[in-house]
């Protein structure tokens, strides 16, 4: 690949998404983000911002011409991915992309959630595409925690799953990863990224709580199902893959002084 590059990143405007593209245009590269709304704010250099909906493609083709490289970021908790990344690699295989990246999840082939169960079958789809490809799974990010724990503690009791540990890492540190495999060779599924540490879910709901100034009762609650038996024995880990380096304190800390 050239040293300049451009890249397209589906979901540009979401959480990792947006760290994505600020990484890639930090390096001098040229970036398309494709999003179902495009970027507002400031015009930058060397960023193209594409409306499309994955739902349908309408535009996409447009979006791919030239591309080196496309990392697949975008999701949608309503459902639909399995068919939008069919669309994508459909367009992918086209556009004659030689190379798509996607972000997946650890534990989506032994956690039989939903979600999951889509997740994993995008990864399939994607391996069985023709396509070069790569696809990276990481712990959840210190942002989704954040936001679950602040979601539960609007009651005054909170309740906790027992026995569950969460590996969070930093989505900037993800970013970082992602961007290097773009700019790289196809290389199939590289190891998983985890968060520096993996602690109990209540221990990340106390110093939640404890960085926003908060009191809540924690309760531990030993929830039934497939599911949360595999979140038990660890399957959402990745303890040989520690990678990040910012804990999840060290986030909380940095939030709290902005």
């Amino acid at each position: 690949m050239t040293t300049t590059a451009t890249i397209l990143v589906t979901g540009g405007t979401g959480t990792l998404g947006r760290a994505l593209v600020d990484r890639l245009l930090r390096d001098g590269h040229d970036v398309r983000s494709l999003s179902r709304r495009p970027h507002t704010g400031t015009a930058r250099p060397r960023l193209r911002s594409y409306a499309v909906d994955l739902r349908d493609g309408t535009g996409l083709a447009d979006a791919l011409a030239g591309v080196d490289a496309v990392v697949h970021c975008a999701t949608a908790a309503t459902g639909g991915d399995l068919e939008s990344a069919e669309l994508l690699v459909e367009a992918v295989r086209r556009a004659g992309v030689r190379h798509l990246v996607y972000i997946s999840i650890v534990g989506v082939d032994r956690i039989p959630l939903g979600y999951y169960r889509t997740k994993l079958a995008v990864e399939r789809l994607i391996e069985e595409s023709g396509v070069g490809w790569t696809v990276l799974r990481t712990t959840q990010f210190h942002n989704l925690v954040l936001g679950i724990v602040k979601a539960l503690a609007k009651s005054p009791v909170l309740p906790v799953p027992a026995g569950v540990r969460v590996q969070p890492v930093e989505v900037g540190e993800v970013a970082d990863r992602l961007a290097e495999l773009a700019l790289g060779p196809p290389a199939g599924r590289v190891p998983d990224m985890g968060g520096p540490e993996a602690l109990e879910f209540r221990e990340l709901a106390r110093l939640t709580l404890e960085a926003g100034g908060r009191h809540r009762l924690l309760l531990p609650l030993p929830l039934p199902g497939a599911s949360m038996a595999a979140l038990r024995r660890g399957a959402n880990l990745a303890p040989d893959h520690a990678d990040g380096r910012r804990t999840y304190a060290e986030f909380l800390a940095e939030r709290v002084a902005r």
